[in-house]
């Protein structure tokens, strides 16, 4: 995002297109202390099981999906969150498609 624009208020649903059978993203701020990345998920776009580094937090804008934290499923939807610790195993699937805001908060 350009520098004009990071002062300026975001449409979180619009900042980011869906796009068919695809994973979207879209760098808010990406600095030291993180980044804030904006995703679309099209209906059936999944993400493996994983980890990161840094502890994470998850907030659905638009749409549902499934979280897997350590293995045990979290169902989402619009306006909820969920924190996804660092070097835990997490995963996404989704039946519909959906929106989500990506913190992730570097030590």
């Amino acid at each position: 995002m350009s520098e004009n624009n990071l002062y300026s208020p975001i449409s979180l649903k619009k900042a980011v297109e869906y796009s068919p059978n695809s994973i979207v993203s879209k760098t808010i701020v990406e600095n030291d202390g993180g980044v804030i990345t904006l995703f679309a998920f099209d209906a059936g776009q999944n993400l493996s099981e994983h980890t990161a580094p840094f502890d994470s937090v998850a907030i659905i804008i638009e749409g549902r999906a499934d979280i897997f934290i350590d293995g045990k499923l979290n169902s989402l939807s619009e306006g909820e969150m969920i924190i996804m610790p660092a070097d835990i195993p997490h995963a996404i699937k989704c039946s519909e498609r959906f929106k989500m805001l990506l913190v992730m908060i570097q030590k």
